[in-house]
């Protein structure tokens, strides 16, 4: 008989083994980039009150676990469900969800719930569906600098020439207030609203923003984040980030909408990821790659980034529990 309750003190000694089991796969089964923290690092979060723990047990004993976090974003976001067995994976889950629906009932009043569903946890697809989550399908692309093709490709990129009154400049504190109006305008009708409700409004996308630039998410990179700009006024927006030292992620590409379809985008990111490739040929800076993520059927933008030398690598569901 299956019982589940959130983890306490109490109960930390017992946990230990499952957590270091999940910690042993994060990367073959769940696609983690960097790796989880250690027990310590993870009862500390804990004890900070910066993410939360459902656990499974049978006879006592841990069998499954369920970490989410209110902490970082305006909405609740369900960060991995793990189990010992994949016999029972999907039966364990079931229960964990069941119990994390009863104990964030009064916060999905007012927060939308998101949880990525990377590697195994694509397998609960139904289990959730059953529970009321919607789905959006990401794809993950990846420009790695121990693949020669990535550069070759960059090298023979298809860019348009620069029109005149269009300049591309590296990001100033100065750019904040139109970043925020840029990116509000281009997201807020995007799937990415659909799980992330921040972009609805110019409040919750200056929140977003500040948080990139002020190195909440990762390390952000100022002379890689690109401005581009009209007569002078910014129009759109490429940022970067750098994580452990040795990743750079591009976590958000804008442009308004009356200057798409002039091959600016493609100018934009050439510009970011030429510093990058400068820094890691010229200054041999250890970054192993640059990657992104977006929706499945956007082929827009995967030709945009394919164009430039990134390659698929995988898909996931992006699924999200609307308000209730």
């Amino acid at each position: 008989m299956y019982t589940t309750k959130i983890l306490t003190t109490d109960d930390y000694d017992k946990f230990q083994d499952l957590y270091e089991d999940f910690k042993s796969k994060a990367a073959s089964e769940y696609n983690f980039e960097l790796e989880p923290l250690d027990y310590e690092g993870f009862l500390e979060a804990l004890d900070k009150d910066l993410i939360k723990c459902i656990v499974l047990y049978d006879d006592d004993v841990a069998k499954a676990f369920l970490v989410y976090t209110t902490a970082i974003s305006e909405a609740v976001e369900l960060n991995i469900i793990h189990s010992f067995s994949k016999e029972e994976f999907n039966d364990m889950a079931r229960e964990l969800l069941e119990k994390f629906i009863d104990v964030t009932a009064t916060l999905r009043r007012e927060k939308i719930v998101c949880y990525p569903m990377l590697g195994e946890q694509k397998n609960l697809i139904s289990t959730i569906a059953r529970l009321g989550f919607k789905f959006v399908g990401i794809e993950v692309l990846r420009f790695k600098f121990d693949k020669p093709v990535c550069q070759e490709v960059f090298e023979h990129a298809r860019i348009v020439k620069q029109p005149d009154d269009y300049e591309v400049v590296s990001w100033e504190d100065k750019y904040l207030d139109d970043a925020v109006e840029v990116i509000q305008e281009a997201f807020k009708d995007s799937s990415d609203a659909l799980f992330d409700p921040r972009f609805t409004t110019l409040e919750g996308t200056r929140d977003i923003i500040e948080k990139i630039v002020n190195n909440v998410y990762a390390e952000f990179m100022p002379n890689s984040t690109s401005v581009l700009l009209y007569q002078g006024k910014p129009i759109g927006f490429s940022f970067m980030n750098l994580t452990g030292g040795s990743i750079v992620n591009i976590p958000i590409v804008g442009i308004k909408q009356e200057h798409q379809g002039k091959g600016l985008s493609t100018i934009m990111l050439k510009h970011s990821m030429d510093y990058v490739i400068m820094a890691v040929n010229r200054y041999g800076t250890p970054i192993t790659e640059i990657n992104t993520t977006t929706e499945t059927n956007n082929l827009q933008a995967l030709r945009l980034y394919k164009n430039l030398g990134f390659m698929e690598d995988y898909s996931y569901p992006q699924s999200y529990l609307p308000i209730s």
